[in-house]
């Protein structure tokens, strides 16, 4: 086999071009050494196109080369190793081309990067099944090497033969063919439900009296040519809105476009794509999708799901209850209503931010003037380098994808150890939420490491000619919710690309980053950064107790929404017919009819832009599987000190490097020391606990 100690060395990107202009090509940048800077900026479909074919063509050969060992000869290294090492290389370009799919503003870039993430999902799937891979790794599984394996490696080797059994090697090979065709089209319906959400430009325009109640700023950035207003649906648009506009009737118009974001086309494919995962589970003996899916996590079965989120549902109803009643508190005071004895989903988020603000003395948008963007940024570097004893140094003039990206290198004791990319704004044709993209795992590579790099995309208020970009309090505890999944990206220290970074069972990759939010909320880590915009004061105590001291306002509320949604995905997978007579919005109908606070509004369709249903099948649940171990992992810092850099050293160390190299409940409980248990979480949510 041959060794790859660059990421296809030796490619060169003829195009249509004459032997002898071949020094004009300029050098395709997705052929990149190990640790080299990719050039983003000079990016072209044709250099895609071609790495896309390429690196399939070189997997291909790589994966040959393996299964061509005879049986006797097998190793872990020209075995296993040469695998993971092959498996990275195609990786990393399948994670470039994807984030550029999401990201890049040059639409001609954009579509072909679609056209090769399906490509290139295909071929995984192909590799998924590859009879030949099977087999190597099945002979080397029962040689006498492969039975005295310790540690890692011997957790690598059962979970790929796991692996294999769920992707259905006990089937007969025409089976298996059928099951790749299920698994193809599960991949394109998936990607199209992304895209479609991501190519959503729909605004509601309004009229002068409907903007009353928003500030000035905000009406400015949202005026039109001929004197109306065009609300878009980033959430920079949409926040503020629901918050303060007065006009009843435009925040339900807002809502109903919001939730109806690409229904056109993705309830149709929704409905197809659960049909093809239930055929796929099917096929390989499973009742239903969600048995499938769940059957390699840590809960293993939908009924200990099911009994998780209901528990959990029966536990923080009280709290509901009393989160409801304090919202109808300010609607009737606020109407003048005595009776009014409903909260409309539209209507909440103006409700809540009126309760916030009279009851609690919270105001919103007098907050936002202390967490200006850069500032927030800094202080996130300055909070993990107090913890976690790293460095962050920002490249100027990197080529990036655009503009708004902002590209760092993160250090440790002075050597470069990771690269992160921020990517911060709103754009069109961009990813519309907030989330990291894995890039580059890290990885042994010879005698070199592969530095781990990975992107948050975010949507962060623009700056402006008049102010800079501001975030809520809510944005800054995404921000960290979203670097907490960076940092257990990047701090990998894995042999194996395969075990690296976020490669954690499901349940346990939301433990970090929700972990992290923690730091939002303390003050002695918000007075490094969180200073007034123009005049420079650190935020003040007082302010800062009053937002503490209405954390947990609506927070039954809000836990009730993520069972809600973990309990629809439950619903879609487990307990539902994509062939029967009950649509996927009868069933959201029904489901939030039934458990969720707020019932459902006829004509809506929130499902068809709920893309957690692609990425996170029968898995949504995950969210509160993992924000119980958040919360009690961070019990041992408030003991010990939110800022006690040996503690952060030690998480970093046992709970953030680790990868996929050891049983995550095991990792859990090492650092623990002691069984997890609930008590953290719901004292989180504001709930008494015994």
């Amino acid at each position: 086999m041959r060794t790859f100690k660059y990421l296809l060395i030796g490619l060169t990107f003829m195009g249509t071009m004459k032997m002898n202009e071949v020094t004009a090509v300029p050098r395709n940048p997705l052929m990149f050494e190990v640790n080299e800077l990719v050039k983003f900026n000079e990016l072209n479909p044709e250099f895609i196109k071609f790495t896309t074919e390429e690196i399939i063509r070189q997997t291909r050969e790589a994966i040959a080369d393996i299964s061509k060992i005879p049986a006797g000869a097998r190793n872990f290294d020209n075995t296993m190793r040469a695998f993971d090492l092959a498996y990275n290389r195609f990786s990393n370009v399948f994670n470039t081309i994807y984030l550029m799919a999401y990201t890049h503003p040059d639409s001609a870039i954009r579509n072909q990067c679609q056209a090769s993430v399906d490509e290139l999902s295909r071929f995984d799937n192909e590799i998924a099944l590859n009879e030949d891979l099977y087999k190597a790794t099945s002979d080397y599984s029962k040689t006498q090497e492969a039975k005295q394996l310790t540690g890692f490696k011997k957790k690598y080797l059962n979970d790929r033969m796991r692996f294999y059994a769920l992707n259905g090697f006990n089937l007969p090979r025409e089976k298996r063919e059928e099951l790749k065709a299920i698994l193809d089209s599960m991949t394109t319906l998936g990607l199209e439900f992304s895209s479609n959400i991501a190519a959503v430009k729909d605004v509601l325009e309004l009229e002068e009296a409907e903007m009353d109640g928003l500030p000035q700023e905000y009406k400015d950035q949202h005026r039109t040519e001929n004197g109306k207003y065009a609300i878009d649906l980033s959430y920079p648009s949409i926040v503020p809105f629901f918050q303060l506009a007065t006009n009843e009737n435009a925040r339900k118009k807002l809502f109903m476009l919001y939730l109806n974001r690409a229904a056109d086309k993705n309830l149709d494919i929704l409905n197809r794509l659960l049909e093809q995962r239930k055929k796929a589970a099917n096929l390989l003996g499973f009742k239903t999708a969600a048995e499938y899916f769940i059957a390699d996590n840590m809960a293993v079965k939908p009924q200990k799901v099911w009994e998780f989120e209901n528990s959990l549902l029966e536990k923080i109803k009280p709290k509901v209850e009393a989160d409801y009643n304090e919202l109808l508190e300010i609607k009737r005071k606020y109407t003048g209503d005595p009776t009014a004895s409903v909260i409309n989903e539209w209507e909440y988020r103006f409700y809540l931010n009126k309760l916030l603000k009279e009851k609690y003395e919270v105001d919103n948008q007098k907050i936002r003037e202390y967490f200006e963007v850069d500032n927030v940024i800094n202080g996130i570097l300055e909070i993990c380098n107090r913890l976690y004893g790293v460095t962050f140094e920002e490249i100027p003039n990197a080529p990036v994808w655009h503009s708004d990206v902002k590209l760092f290198e993160m250090k440790s004791n002075g050597e470069v150890v990771a690269r992160i990319y921020l990517d911060l704004y709103p754009r069109d044709d961009k990813y519309k939420h907030f989330a990291c993209f894995g890039l580059y795992n890290g990885v042994k590579i010879g005698e070199d490491y592969q530095i781990p790099t990975a992107a948050l995309v975010c949507n962060f208020p623009r700056p402006t000619d008049s102010t800079p970009g501001l975030l809520t309090h809510d944005d800054v505890v995404t921000f960290f919710h979203e670097f907490g999944h960076m940092m257990h990206f990047v701090f990998s220290r894995s042999e194996l690309a395969s075990q690296s970074g976020i490669s954690n069972v499901h349940e346990f990759v939301e433990v970090p980053s929700q972990f992290f939010e923690n730091w939002a909320w303390n003050y002695d880590a918000l007075s490094l950064f969180a200073r007034h915009y123009k005049t420079g004061e650190v935020l003040p105590r007082e302010l800062y107790d009053k937002m503490y001291a209405a954390r947990n306002v609506c927070s039954g509320i809000d836990a009730n929404k993520q069972i809600f949604y973990g309990l629809l995905d439950m619903t879609y997978h487990d307990k539902f017919d994509p062939q029967g007579k009950e649509t996927t919005t009868d069933a959201l109908a029904r489901l939030q009819n039934q458990i969720g606070v707020f019932k459902y509004t006829p004509g809506t369709h929130m499902q068809a832009s709920f893309d957690h249903l692609v990425g996170y099948a029968a898995g949504y649940y995950g969210y509160m599987w993992s924000k119980v171990y958040a919360e009690d992992l961070f019990s041992v810092f408030e003991k010990e000190g939110v800022m006690n850099p040996q503690t952060g050293l030690r998480f970093k160390n046992e709970i953030l490097s680790k990868g996929s190299t050891e049983d995550e409940n095991e990792i859990i409980r090492k650092f623990l020391g002691r069984e997890p248990n609930q008590q953290a979480f719901l004292k989180s949510l504001g709930i008494k606990v015994e």
